[in-house]
């Protein structure tokens, strides 16, 4: 459940950071906001600290996945 909370979280973030200039305060912002959210939500879950990679995961891929979704490079209709 807290990896796709960490996937959902991270969507919007992934979307916005795809029309960001890379290596610019706002991609670096749309990356590294969403984690403190993370650890609140897995303190209150009461998970410790070895699952941040499995965590990590689900965060990765909804950056990934959101960024793919505003890419104007990358269409899902190329072949």
């Amino acid at each position: 459940m807290l990896v796709a909370a960490a996937f959902i979280i991270n969507t919007p973030f992934g979307y916005f950071r795809g029309r960001a200039k890379k290596f610019s305060v706002a991609w670096f912002l749309y990356i590294h906001l969403p984690i403190p959210f993370l650890f609140v939500l897995r303190r209150l879950a009461g998970f410790g600290i070895e699952f941040v990679p499995i965590i990590a995961v689900g965060a990765i891929l909804g950056q990934l996945i959101g960024g793919r979704l505003n890419n104007p490079k990358v269409s899902c209709n190329e072949q």
